[in-house]
């Protein structure tokens, strides 16, 4: 058995743990979202979706991403006051790419085409990026109402985002073409590290770590599952039709 680090000898070596996670999804999604958003002139025959939303929604990812770095650095400075203040933009910042994010799947779900890339029909692949617009929420409300209580807090948003690098991960060369054992797979690795990390520090997994952990892998094969039942694809027929 491994002993936890003590409290004393275990701050900067947190600081430095959440800061890597963070840059580590930062190039995750740097890696996924190039050729379609990041580096689009470079690749100008990438498939990518034409109408404004999508690219408006990756400008606030982009913003959430960048946000949530700043935030660890603030953390990691001893500036705990502006984190607090600079929190409500990521309240904001969270609300958006709630609406984006579903009102966006939505409008792929309903082309003649489907979703950018993805051989699955549209209305059975909606199950994959709702479920995100469920989960990413949820953490996310919890780490606001547990804002006092750090330890809490930074895993909260720290799941919350890890969600969102599913879609980055199934966008990187040769991932998709291997399947949801791959692109979840390679997603829970972040799970698996905070995972690491609990039983080094704490000694044992933080509930947070545990159940929200959970929450997300077994979300991964629901999904699945869910996406091909005729309960599922009468919501996906009713919900792409709310746009009209």
């Amino acid at each position: 058995m491994v002993a936890p680090l003590t409290s004393t000898g275990s701050t900067a070596a947190e600081h430095r743990f959440f800061t890597a996670m963070t840059l580590a999804i930062l190039a995750t999604v740097f890696v996924g979202f190039s050729r379609s958003f990041f580096l689009r002139p470079m690749f100008p025959d990438w498939p990518a979706p034409h109408e404004a939303i999508f690219y408006v929604h990756g400008a606030v990812f982009a913003g959430w991403i960048g946000l949530l770095l700043v935030q660890t650095s603030l953390v990691a400075g001893g500036r705990t006051d502006l984190h607090r203040k600079v929190g409500a933009l990521g309240a904001l910042l969270a609300v958006a790419m709630l609406i984006l994010g579903a009102v966006g799947a939505l409008i792929a779900a309903r082309r003649a085409t489907g979703f950018v890339g993805v051989p699955v029909p549209p209305l059975q692949f909606l199950a994959v990026p709702l479920f995100d617009m469920v989960l990413f929420p949820a953490f996310v409300a919890l780490a606001l109402s547990y804002r006092r209580r750090p330890q809490y807090h930074k895993r909260l948003m720290l799941l919350a985002t890890i969600v969102l690098t599913t879609a980055a991960i199934a966008r990187w060369p040769g991932v998709l073409e291997l399947g949801p054992p791959a692109f979840f797979g390679l997603t829970d690795l972040f799970v698996v590290a905070l995972a690491i990390w609990d039983r080094r520090v704490l000694g044992r997994l933080h509930p947070v770590t545990l159940w929200g952990g959970a929450a997300l892998i077994v979300s991964q094969p629901l999904r699945l599952v869910v996406s091909g039942t005729d309960a599922w694809l009468a919501f996906a027929r009713w919900a792409t039709g709310l746009l009209g």
